[in-house]
């Protein structure tokens, strides 16, 4: 049976070099592409997925996403857009999800489990510590983040506080001087970056307004549309309850909403409902929100983590942080507050 080795003796070149040309990765000339693949017709080589890793330096050809809760529209989002692109690029995804579990997230980020088992890593909304990373970065490691920044690690995100900065400058434009916040204020032992710079930006929102802080108005949600409704319901029973909610994902606010339902709350009459992601259901609720490209995260992540597979090992290669940008979606859940 004809191997990599003999394409590579046929032509004169090294294993690596065929396993490139058959991929059709760069840095290999024209002229060298056209003789590898035409001594792999003529020798009736095909290469194998483990011949073809073995090429390229022990390359498994997949790539792993991290994410802490898989069933949240978010994460699960995100998964759906990397996996398009890793699929497009013949590349395999493998799910890590630490379940909202402290311990998992030690097996996976602290230990060797996932740095000998894949080529790249992508790490959604998790920010790792000074250990994680130095274990994660060893040489010759592609890490790449969704959500946050570290440094040194390309990165796609949008910008957490400004865009809670938005929604509370839309409701603030409205009239509203009494604003909730219902976003994600416990420690859960994961390191969200995302609840932390939400609830920054409504903060900073209330002083650029003017409008006093006040520490009861902001109530855990735990991102989930279950969580949105005790929280609906504890702002929406006080007797000098808000006039508008912002909640720092869509999930959220259609538990609010639906809170304000059952409490014969009206929408957006007697209170008004803002949320972020514009989750697939939101148009149907009527939900104004901020749109964020969810997709396009996932895919230019795994566009940043291929990028570097695909570099020399001696390239000298720049971390690329992107940020990309989110738009205010008006809907039916928001108005100027009644007299």
């Amino acid at each position: 049976m004809t191997s990599i080795d003999d394409v590579a003796r046929e032509c004169g070149v090294s294993t690596a070099t065929v396993s490139r040309a058959l991929r059709g990765l760069p840095r290999v000339s024209e002229d060298t592409r056209a003789r590898v693949l035409e001594a792999a017709v003529r020798l009736g080589y095909t290469p194998s997925p483990h011949a073809v890793g073995l090429a390229s330096g022990g390359r498994t050809r997949t790539v792993a996403v991290v994410v802490p809760f898989v069933t949240r529209w978010y994460f699960s989002t995100i998964l759906l857009g990397a996996e398009r692109e890793l699929r497009r690029r013949d590349h395999d995804l493998a799910l890590y999800n630490l379940g909202g579990d402290p311990e998992a997230r030690d097996r996976v980020l602290g230990t060797e489990l996932l740095t000998k088992r894949v080529d790249a890593i992508v790490i959604v909304g998790i920010e790792p510590t000074a250990t994680e990373q130095r274990r994660l970065a060893r040489p010759g490691r592609t890490v790449v983040t969704v959500g946050l920044r570290v440094p040194h690690w390309p990165s796609v995100s949008i910008d957490d506080v400004e865009v809670a900065e938005k929604a509370m400058a839309h409701l603030v434009a409205l009239g509203h001087r009494r604003i909730a916040y219902v976003g994600g204020l416990k420690d859960e032992g994961l390191d969200f970056t995302t609840p932390r710079l939400r609830l920054r930006g409504y903060r900073q929102a209330l002083a650029a307004a003017g409008l006093p802080h006040d520490p009861t108005l902001e109530v855990d949600g735990g991102f989930t549309s279950d969580g949105g409704i005790e929280s609906g319901h504890a702002l929406l029973s006080r007797p000098d309850r808000p006039t508008a909610v912002f909640a720092a994902s869509d999930e959220m606010a259609i538990g609010v909403l639906h809170a304000a339902k059952e409490r014969g709350v009206r929408v957006p009459e007697d209170l008004s409902v803002i949320g972020i992601d514009d989750h697939e259901m939101s148009r149907f609720m009527g939900l104004t929100t901020l749109r964020q490209p969810v997709v396009q995260q996932g895919q230019i992540a795994a566009r940043q983590a291929l990028h570097l597979l695909s570099s020399e090992p001696d390239d000298e290669h720049v971390p690329e942080h992107v940020t990309v940008s989110t738009e205010l979606i008006v809907r039916e859940t928001t108005a100027p507050p009644s007299s």
